[in-house]
């Protein structure tokens, strides 16, 4: 078959769905890839690598629309994009169908076959494709680099001639994949690290990596696949209650506390802002479903009348670009893989294919099927008005 990578158009969109190494492997088994030119460039990865891993260069994305029978994205297709999508053709990508529930009717207006990655089960089959827990690893990492720049202040303890400096205190909100891997990098750099999680089964992983945990006593708080639940209104006040005294006493707080498919909980309101010391540093992961900060301005870093430093960066995973791409694009050949084997094995073209069988994987990813939306979850529209 033939594999297009189009240029990511989105703003602030840095990765590319396929890389070099990824492309070969492809080319390997036998596919044709085409990948426009100047797709990985923001993500340190020329033209020239592309082509001697095997792959055409496309002149512009109309020509990678044109040529394909399966077009691997980071995001969903544009609104300029959508009219270049050739009928029964597929597309794989993490296409946001929670928070952006109109894209499925637009794939299948387009009459496309769609999988969105970020909709892939949490099942141990698949944990080598999930694109959702290898994004989190680069956010949480790069939550921490980028803390560490705004607090202005050391992290590690330091023990001078002119004496000693204490350690930055840091509170970790939500112990899934990004706040595990913040954890991990704030210790690396001596931080004394606090973490809190709803789910008590995260204590464990919590201290292992050294920190100290806080819980709060709820029933039930693990929903479906690992993911913790979207909370009622009085166990977030509970919440609040209970973080009150960690994140006044923290020179960095990260929140990175998700609900899929929800509003972000909101973990930190006004009172508890201003409670923080002049120069503390909130870097808000959940900025883009409304940030666990209640003064969370997402896109921007602000700072309050208080000196308190409130980063809402979105799309962080972007921001690192290069090694984000690297693992995208290995969960993206993996699931590709799985494709082959289970559906379109012994299709020559788009056009071959057969239905999509009754696979957990493909069922679960699937979002469209040639004029129908045929996963649409029960969710809530996300709002991130301040």
């Amino acid at each position: 078959m033939y594999l297009s990578v189009p240029r990511e158009i989105r703003p602030g969109e840095r990765r590319v769905a396929l890389t070099p190494d990824m492309v070969a492997q492809l080319v390997k088994k036998g596919h044709k890839v085409g990948v426009e030119t100047n797709a990985g460039l923001a993500a340190q990865l020329p033209d020239a690598l592309y082509s001697a891993a095997g792959a055409e260069i496309l002149p512009d994305g109309q020509t990678a629309y044109k040529q394909a029978d399966i077009i691997l994205k980071v995001r969903a297709p544009e609104a300029s994009e959508l009219p270049l999508l050739k009928p029964d053709s597929v597309v794989v990508g993490t296409l946001g169908p929670l928070s952006q529930p109109e894209v499925g009717q637009q794939l299948a207006d387009a009459k496309v076959t769609s999988f969105s990655l970020d909709l892939m089960p949490r099942i141990t089959r698949a944990q080598s494709m999930d694109v959702l827990s290898s994004m989190s690893t680069v956010s949480g990492y790069r939550a921490v680099l980028s803390a560490n720049l705004l607090v202005e202040r050391f992290f590690p303890m330091l023990m001078t001639a002119a004496g000693t400096i204490a350690p930055a205190k840091v509170l970790i909100l939500g112990a899934g994949v990004a706040g595990l891997q913040a954890i991990a990098t704030a210790k690396r750099l001596g931080a004394v690290v606090q973490a809190f999680d709803v789910r008590p089964a995260s204590r464990e992983q919590v201290e292992s990596l050294g920190a100290s945990f806080l819980s709060l006593p709820v029933e039930n708080a693990e929903a479906t696949g690992g993911y913790a639940r979207a909370m009622a209104e009085d166990e977030e006040k509970r919440e609040r209650e209970l973080l009150a005294e960690p994140v006044q006493k923290s020179d960095v707080v990260i929140a990175t506390a998700m609900v899929p498919g929800r509003k972000a909980p909101e973990l930190i309101d006004e009172p508890m802002v201003r409670s923080m010391h002049t120069g503390a540093v909130i870097v808000d992961l959940a900025a883009e479903t409304g940030g666990n900060c209640a003064l969370t301005v997402p896109g921007e870093v602000k700072v309050t009348e208080g000196g308190v430093i409130i980063d809402g960066t979105l799309n962080l995973a972007s921001t690192m670009p290069s090694p984000a791409s690297q693992l995208y694009a290995r969960n993206v050949v993996t699931f590709l893989n799985h494709l082959f084997d289970t559906w379109a094995k012994d299709a020559a073209s788009a056009a071959d294919l057969p239905p999509v069988p009754d696979d957990e994987i493909l069922t679960a990813t699937r979002l469209t099927a040639k004029g129908e939306v045929t996963h649409a979850p029960t969710r809530e529209k996300l709002s991130v008005a301040k």
